[in-house]
């Protein structure tokens, strides 16, 4: 089913809903536009347009699939980054256990293409989403669906709803990061409540203990640890307690780790005692697909272990300058619908000028409108309107979500493939 749906997104038409891409290429599929192996910047793209680099694409997804295989962790990296099923294709085919999503239509989109394996890491109360899934595991017996519970009346809302249900749904009790933070129980009393509330559930099954360590307060690595170790001391808490074996489990699901301390979870979960089922170490990390050169740049664990290897930022802005009123200013033509500004604005990287590409030296982007970014220019600027300004993005997140269609290209600037995005 996958590969079919996945083909399926190369017989759709390429048109004005897809900003960036060639004028002259409406009414061509996506297929036959990659096929043409335009150039990115002589080939009819118009700006602002938004590319992946193809190299620095591939080596992100075989570099987290090592780190993951070389710790012994089990990988579902969390799709909400980019929701683009053809980069979860790719994640499972460097050896992703399965997909991370949040919300309800994220699930939605991964089984429309497929996805086996979903980790919902949020709470489900919603009754039609509920019944929804519920619905997809009694047709489809290869589907594994697990989400967070995090309080005893979530449980007994759930159970309401899928009363009669042919499958139980899997939980996992959340584990607060501590007070202040965003979901989860808060003490380890709360979430013996949550489990036992589950356990008396007949339309749920307890499958192991999650959390999120990057809401931890303050976090730093002392304070990281600290919280995985209480992650890890509350999932033996419950298998001593048989709470497990009751469940008739296969395997026993820890689960924690986003873009910024997977290496604390690698580390604290490698030191799990043996419990009387396997034990599922499952990371979720996301934003390492595209990764960035900004708020992932600066946070990610590689600069803590760097004989690990580097990810590598995918992401390039191409906007041209179109307005160049002083020799302090100057303005293109990308904005806040083009560009995530969120966590910091775009950084000036690169100038082209008749093919021929330079660093964006003494230029900086100072402001977004929403079609403009603003730059601020130094005498060491040599800009002129009409040139190519390449700019580098932070927070993946907040990049995917403004472009339907992105042209992947290669260094030379061929267009290789686009991927399509679901928000």
């Amino acid at each position: 089913m996958r590969i079919e749906a996945l083909a399926r997104l190369a017989g759709e038409r390429v048109d004005h809903r897809f900003k960036g891409l060639p004028p002259d290429a409406d009414g061509l599929t996506v297929g036959e536009l990659a096929a043409q192996r335009r150039n990115l910047f002589s080939g009819g793209f118009t700006t602002p347009v938004l590319a992946l680099s193809a190299e620095r694409l591939e080596h992100n997804l075989r570099l987290m699939e090592a780190y993951a295989a070389r710790h012994g962790l089990a990988f579902a990296p969390h799709g909400k980054t980019s929701m683009a099923p053809q980069l979860f294709q790719r994640q499972i085919e460097h050896g992703a256990w399965g997909i991370t999503l949040a919300v309800p239509h994220q699930v939605r989109v991964a089984r429309a293409f497929g996805t086996e394996r979903v980790f919902l890491a949020n709470e489900l109360v919603d009754p039609v989403a509920l019944r929804w899934v519920s619905a997809e595991l009694d047709a489809d017996p290869s589907f594994r669906f697990v989400c967070y519970v995090d309080s005893v009346r979530g449980v007994e809302l759930m159970d309401a709803v899928l009363e009669g249900a042919a499958r139980p749904v899997d939980v996992v009790v959340e584990l607060a990061a501590g007070e202040g933070a965003r979901t989860g129980a808060r003490t380890e009393a709360e979430c013996a409540a949550v489990a036992d509330a589950v356990a008396a559930a007949p339309t749920l099954r307890l499958a192991g203990v999650a959390g999120y360590e990057g809401e931890v307060p303050g976090a730093d690595t002392e304070r990281v640890d600290a919280w995985l170790r209480r992650l890890v001391a509350l999932a033996v808490g419950f298998d001593r307690a048989g709470r497990f074996a009751a469940a008739g489990l296969d395997e026993i699901v820890v689960s924690a780790g986003g873009s910024a301390w997977f290496d604390a979870v690698a580390e604290v979960f490698a030191g799990i005692p043996e419990l009387s089922l396997p034990v599922l170490k499952l990371l979720r990390s996301g934003a390492y697909v595209s990764h960035d050169d900004g708020h992932y740049r600066k946070l990610t664990p590689f600069h803590r272990v760097p004989e690990e290897g580097a990810l590598e930022p995918a992401f390039r802005l191409w906007a041209q300058v179109v307005s160049r009123p002083s020799a302090e200013q100057a303005f293109v033509n990308a904005g806040k619908r083009d560009a995530a500004y969120d966590l910091h604005l775009p950084f000036a990287q690169v100038v082209r000028r008749d093919g021929v590409e330079r660093p964006a030296t003494g230029v900086s982007v100072t402001a977004l409108s929403d079609q403009h970014a603003w730059l601020r220019t130094t005498a060491e600027a040599d800009l002129e309107v009409g040139d190519w300004l390449g700019m580098g993005l932070s927070h993946p997140c907040t990049s995917f979500d403004k472009w339907p269609l992105i042209p992947v290209a290669r260094a030379d600037g061929t267009v290789v493939d686009y991927i399509r995005t679901f928000f």
